[in-house]
């Protein structure tokens, strides 16, 4: 039984993902004229080489600036989520629980409820159509600090804190050297979680950009499918360039999915 749902479950959600891989194989014409879930004339080396060579290579510009506001903002969210988690959880300070409530409430508030105030600040500050109208609000991550605060009180034992206190190791260092590497399964999480919501994230930069070399992929290819009436080789171009654009994370997730195994599994057996 729990197999056929697992089966079932991953056919619903590869199914998808087939579709864009044959797709993107197949020319404008053929995308609306053939059998949508099997090949015809592929030639994907060359429909995909024409994505990332059209006007200019835009499309390779606006990767580069996905991978920028992604890296670096599901970074800096992982850091900051860090700190914020371990002082919650290991330190006792007044007004400890109202600001964990805060932090709670944040992660019940939808992302598109912030858009427009956070442009009028950035309007205000003259940071709006830039870098940094993306990259400031993605280092943020309510989620990421709740995650952060339970796994540091159950992986970090308070013993071993107060042995390194002992040995004369200063907090930062403590921070650095034993919460960071204990908590080390959390921050991967909150790392893949913000890195995918940063990529996949449209309606802030939408709101943020006008300029169209600071777009990130998913805002670009809209813009593409927005022209695609009056260009036909558009609808191809896009869904090429949706195919790339799920290509990293998936190299990503492949490549993370060890270190959940390890944190799932830690604390399943007694000691």
């Amino acid at each position: 039984m729990t197999v056929s749902l697992l089966t079932v479950a991953a056919i619903y959600f590869l199914t998808p993902v087939y579709w864009l891989a044959v797709s993107a194989t197949k020319s404008s014409g053929d995308l609306f004229g053939t059998f949508g879930f099997w090949f015809s004339d592929p030639h994907p080396v060359d429909y995909l080489g024409d994505v990332l060579t059209y006007d200019d290579g835009i499309y390779v510009r606006w990767f580069a600036n996905s991978l920028l506001y992604a890296g670096i903002g599901a970074v800096a969210a992982t850091l900051l989520s860090a700190a914020a988690g371990y002082a919650l959880a290991k330190y006792s300070f007044p007004g400890r629980e109202a600001i964990f409530n805060v932090v709670l409430a944040g992660v019940l508030l939808p992302g598109t409820a912030l858009a427009l105030p956070l442009y009028l600040l950035f309007s205000e500050m003259e940071l709006a159509n830039t870098y940094w109208a993306v990259l400031i609000p993605s280092v943020v991550s309510p989620f990421g600090v709740y995650l952060c605060r339970i796994y540091a009180t159950a992986a970090v034992p308070d013993s071993l804190l107060e042995a390194a206190r002992i040995d004369g190791a200063g907090e930062l260092r403590i921070f650095a050297t034993l919460g960071l590497r204990l908590m080390t399964p959390a921050l991967v999480t909150v790392f893949l979680f913000q890195f995918v919501h940063i990529w996949n994230n449209f309606f802030l930069p939408l709101v943020m950009l006008s300029d169209s070399d600071l777009y990130p992929i998913q805002l670009g290819l809209t813009s593409w499918q927005g022209y695609a009436d009056r260009q036909p080789e558009l609808y191809q171009y896009t869904v090429g360039g949706a195919f790339l654009s799920v290509l990293p994370l998936m190299v990503l997730m492949g490549v993370l999915q060890r270190y959940w195994r390890t944190g799932l599994t830690e604390g399943s057996v007694k000691s």
